[in-house]
């Protein structure tokens, strides 16, 4: 078969008639001639005629029936079609708005060359940061949404953070055992619940 209308509509083969229906209305604005002048509206009308071929079938769901009888099945879900699909577009989306912020800034500093190379150049380093920071969360969500555990090997900053936050937390103790009424509420305490006197026992007898 030389024609793939999943492929034309740029969608799975599970996909849902919503998509279809969403991916036709995209393409057909997307590469209508009227838009374009010259060659490129002879190659987007022909374009279009095979986009509202492959919508005709697609949206018929006998058509369609009929039509996956001659494709080989694909081992892909809808779902996880669908949410790839909607992470393909958000990305899109953002990389446009990124490249369009670019260009306006580049435009703004235009006539200062030496600052804006370097503002350019820093700016496009962000828009890297961004798009690839993008792509490791939608990456993270997904294996969280399939059901996967994300766990983050620890750097000994994270042990230093933790040792400190402990030093503090018993140097903050330290100092209101120094302060009458709190130094005995915590001896009454401990003389008159047996829990918390075995378990300060114990703790000190283990470093003595």
């Amino acid at each position: 078969m030389d024609k793939n209308y999943y492929e034309i509509l740029e969608i799975n083969n599970n996909a849902s008639q919503e998509i279809v229906e969403k991916a036709y209305k995209t393409l057909a604005k997307k590469y209508h001639p009227d838009l374009q002048e010259g060659s490129k509206k002879i190659e987007y009308e022909e374009k279009l005629k095979k986009i509202n071929e492959a919508y005709e079938v697609l949206s018929d769901p006998e058509k369609r029936a009929n039509y996956d009888t001659t494709l080989p099945k694909t081992s892909i879900s809808a779902e996880d079609y669908e949410t790839l699909y909607r992470q393909k577009e958000y990305m899109k989306q953002r990389i446009t708005r990124m490249e369009q912020q670019q260009q306006n800034n580049y435009q703004s500093n235009q006539t200062f060359s030496n600052k804006s190379n370097a503002n350019n150049q820093n700016y496009q380093e962000q828009i890297n940061n961004a798009i690839n920071k993008a792509y490791h969360d939608a990456y993270i969500q997904d294996l969280k949404r399939r059901g996967y555990k994300i766990k983050y090997k620890k750097s000994w900053r994270d042990y230093v953070a933790a040792f400190m936050t402990i030093l503090v937390l018993i140097i903050i103790f330290s100092v209101l055992l120094q302060i009458p009424p709190i130094k005995n509420y915590f001896i009454e305490l401990y003389n008159s619940n047996i829990l918390i006197r075995t378990i300060v026992d114990v703790f000190f007898g283990f470093f003595n």
